[in-house]
């Protein structure tokens, strides 16, 4: 148990499949989320990371596989026996019933005493400092306030689990920052296990100490935030994660191993690698390069040079839109950086920090 009482539990997904008629919306997923932890299923609309959620919660039954909480399978019972508490994208609250009341409802139906109650609404109500509208009904509450809400009512059943399913989705971007940093304080206060669902990157990178990337009902990677960002697995991930995305460049390794060729720039990758990719030489080759490892230069001694076509200006930092032919490429430019839209400029390339792709998947020279 944690320190709140609550009871901690690892969980574990094995082969797990799931289809609707004839549309498979998921194939062979499996993960474990470890005691205490924060996971994130992070990918674009469709992929089926809300459905796991529900395949998790008992609110869809699988095709296929097996899901385990502390090394007992649950996938066969009721949701209501899961001891999983489940927070919606929409707030789900009671609209006739105070604040207090909707916290208190799990509990009254439990059964447990009216001085039980108290305690636990209380403790839940300082935790989310929603203590001073504890006599409100949700009409007269912020949508950020009715979220904190919906977060005591999961918290005051101490479950082994919980579930988010985009819970910030329907807040301005403001509050959004504002409750991503709540949701952290709240993770390391209750020390508690959570699977997060979103599709917005930077929820997944702030709050989760793992990702699951996902695409089409298939796991593309798993991993810490940091590694996803600098080591994606594919070209899926690394055009998914990161804002503005990652920049590619399509193009034929030359016959010793030492040039990139493209119609759009030309490489020295003897210069910028450690390793010669002579085994890949006459192959297509994908370069990934994140805007921020992009280098303004002077075009005479640029491997890459195009046209500043669009400055997005964003105060603290710029970023230069440039046309190199027919690719268009992103550069996170510092505030001293001198150009303007219509100049041609030349761009150098961190070789440290240059992707490689070979058929959609990294490639380690």
């Amino acid at each position: 148990m944690n320190r709140n009482g609550g009871i901690i539990a690892a969980l574990s997904v094995k082969k797990l499949s799931k289809r609707f008629g004839a549309n498979q919306v998921l194939t062979d997923i499996a993960f474990e989320v470890a005691d205490g932890e924060f996971c994130i299923l992070l990918g674009p609309s469709g992929c089926g990371k809300s459905t796991i959620l529900r395949l998790i919660a008992g609110l869809e039954q699988p095709s296929t596989g097996e899901i385990a909480i502390d090394g007992r399978r649950i996938d066969g019972l009721p949701a209501h026996q899961r001891d999983i508490a489940f927070v919606f994208q929409n707030y789900a609250l009671y609209p006739h019933m105070t604040v207090f009341d909707n916290l208190a409802f799990s509990l009254r139906l439990r059964g447990r005493t009216a001085n039980e109650i108290d305690l636990t609404v209380t403790e839940a109500a300082r935790l989310l400092e929603i203590g001073e509208l504890l006599h409100r009904r949700p009409g007269a509450l912020s949508g950020g306030q009715r979220q904190r809400v919906a977060l005591g009512r999961a918290i005051v059943r101490q479950p082994k689990l919980f579930l988010f399913d985009e819970p910030l989705s329907n807040l301005d971007a403001a509050l959004r920052a504002t409750m991503r940093v709540e949701l952290a304080r709240l993770h390391r206060r209750l020390k508690a296990t959570i699977v997060y669902v979103t599709h917005d990157q930077t929820e997944a990178l702030t709050l989760g100490e793992k990702i699951i990337v996902l695409d089409r009902g298939t796991i593309q990677q798993i991993d810490p935030a940091l590694e996803i960002y600098q080591r994606p697995a594919n070209t899926m991930v690394a055009r998914f994660v990161g804002t503005p995305q990652m920049n590619f460049i399509d193009g034929i390794v030359d016959d010793n191993g030492t040039i990139f060729r493209s119609k759009d720039a030309r490489l020295d990758l003897a210069g910028l690698l450690r390793e010669n990719l002579a085994r890949l030489a006459g192959q297509t080759l994908t370069l990934g390069v994140r805007p921020e490892d992009l280098r303004v230069t002077s075009v005479d001694r640029a491997p890459i040079n195009g046209i500043v076509e669009f400055i997005d200006d964003l105060g603290s930092e710029r970023f230069f839109h440039v046309k190199c032919g027919g690719v268009d490429l992103v550069v996170r430019a510092g505030r001293d950086t001198g150009a303007a839209s219509g100049e041609r400029i030349g761009l150098n390339v961190d070789g440290e920090r240059l992707h490689l792709f070979l058929d959609g998947k990294r490639f380690e020279p």
